[in-house]
């Protein structure tokens, strides 16, 4: 009798490395002991001293502090995965999570990238092919071509003035924020093309910019998505990420409000269909602008979000599990017809940093106290006496509520945040603390641009 593909992907891996650090480490590492799996951290010379290099089954130190030599060592990770036994690396977010060359590595290696395929990667990596990949499945993008912007000054202006200003110039191989310009009008267009060329150089390696739409007032919304490698996919309802300065994510929850499922429901089922056309396997995250009514795709991040709590919370579903449980060859255990998304869910990112400059804070942390209760999630990686390093991404902590409403999730926060301290070290905590004070925020009347315009009021005042 022929295996069932449950059975066939039983003994695809036992051990998985974890290519990551910081709370997401110990995310990852929760779920692969839940699934039975043995761990394998790893860490830099300014890591050694981790709570979770304690409780995984292996623990290798594969460079010096400095990111370029540890984290993005792809070889050293490599090496560490050999000598540990390790049959799958798991990514996390951020480092090497979307890089195609080092999925495509650890697939030569003989052993299992746990996220999407290298082709995938590669499609959705890139801005342009990602855009043209999802105008094909009928996802709805922001006006503009789905091509690179030619090096004719002349064909440049003329696309400029059929999208209509204020357009958007934005690298291909952008994220995070950087390789993007807005131009207002004509007479800025052709400087604005020469600094975020350059700009796109020295951040991705390219100099390949795309051209679209500026919208001036939307909403960030995201949708989850959870693929396997046989063809079944669904979407796990939406979030909203419009609290943001400087492009960066501050807080997310889920659902989106004041978005009627009528009008959320034909997107989903529209990211399902592309990711069915791509061969999508995994968790991805498709990311739109939303304004007045409609909704425009601006890219897809193919790996695990650092918001995924709040999906988690409000869907029931353990989408780091799910991640894992694709990789390795499992059929997908829940249909579109199953998912149920409840209550709501916030996201506050606790950042090591100055809460008016938001200059980073290294340092020794003295105290720690963390809120706990009904509806109350602390995802982080820091206790008492941890030393936050001066080399990596400020995030310290997430700390996420659940509640039956938007109005109970946000008072939830405010008490969950009133209840959390740190000590030894500048956080965010207080900023914070303000926002969900903000009258404008609790009525949901906010999009992209306001946490920025808030901070000059505030700084002003």
């Amino acid at each position: 009798m022929p295996e069932t593909p449950e059975q066939s992907a039983a003994g695809r891996f036992d051990t998985v490395l974890i290519a990551n650090r910081g709370e997401i480490a110990v995310r990852i590492q929760r779920a692969c002991r839940e699934l039975g799996l043995k761990t394998v951290a790893i860490c830099s010379e300014a890591d050694r001293e981790v709570p979770y290099g304690s409780t995984a089954d292996s623990f290798l130190c594969i460079g010096p502090s400095t990111a370029a030599k540890s984290y993005l060592n792809q070889d050293a990770i490599l090496l560490a995965a050999r000598l540990a036994g390790a049959g799958a690396i798991h990514p996390g977010y951020g480092f090497l999570s979307e890089n195609a060359t080092f999925a495509d590595a650890v697939e030569k290696a003989g052993l299992v990238f746990i996220g999407p395929t290298v082709s995938s990667i590669a499609i959705m990596g890139d801005k342009i092919s990602a855009k043209r990949a999802m105008m094909a499945a009928g996802v709805p993008c922001v006006p503009g071509p789905d091509t690179a912007l030619p090096d004719d000054p002349a064909t440049i202006e003329r696309i400029a003035l059929e999208i209509g200003y204020p357009v958007i110039i934005k690298a291909a191989g952008g994220g995070g924020g950087r390789g993007m310009r807005v131009v207002p009008k004509a007479d800025l267009l052709h400087e604005a093309i020469t600094l975020t060329r350059e700009e796109a150089r020295k951040a991705f390696g390219s100099r390949s910019l795309y051209m679209e739409k500026f919208l001036e007032h939307p909403r960030h919304i995201e949708i989850q998505v959870i693929c396997d490698d046989h063809g079944n996919a669904v979407w796990l309802g939406h979030r909203d990420c419009s609290m943001q300065r400087r492009h960066q994510k501050v807080v997310e929850e889920a659902p989106a409000a004041g978005i009627a499922p009528d009008i959320i429901q034909p997107v989903g089922l529209a990211c399902v269909q592309a990711c069915l056309q791509i061969g999508y396997r995994g968790v991805g995250t498709f990311e739109f602008l939303y304004e007045d009514g409609a909704f425009y795709f601006i890219e897809m991040n193919t790996r695990l979000q650092v918001e995924h709590p709040v999906t988690e919370l409000t869907s029931g579903v353990d989408i780091v599990q799910a991640q894992i449980r694709a990789a390795q060859g499992h059929v997908l255990d829940l249909t579109q017809g199953d998912v149920t998304c409840e209550g709501h869910s916030f996201e506050c990112r606790i950042n090591a940093e100055d809460p008016e400059t938001f200059l980073p804070s290294a340092g020794v942390v003295t105290h720690l106290a963390l809120p706990a209760g009904p509806g109350i999630r602390v995802d982080t990686h820091i206790h008492a006496g941890y030393k936050v390093s001066p080399y990596y991404d400020s995030l310290i902590a997430k700390l996420i509520v659940h509640a039956p409403t938007r109005a109970e999730a946000m008072a939830r926060m405010r008490e969950a945040l009133a209840g959390t301290e740190v000590e030894g070290i500048s956080t965010n905590i207080p900023f914070l603390r303000a926002l969900f004070e903000d009258g404008a925020f609790a009525q949901g009347e906010t999009d992209i641009h306001y946490l920025e315009q808030w901070l000059k009021l505030r700084r002003a005042a």
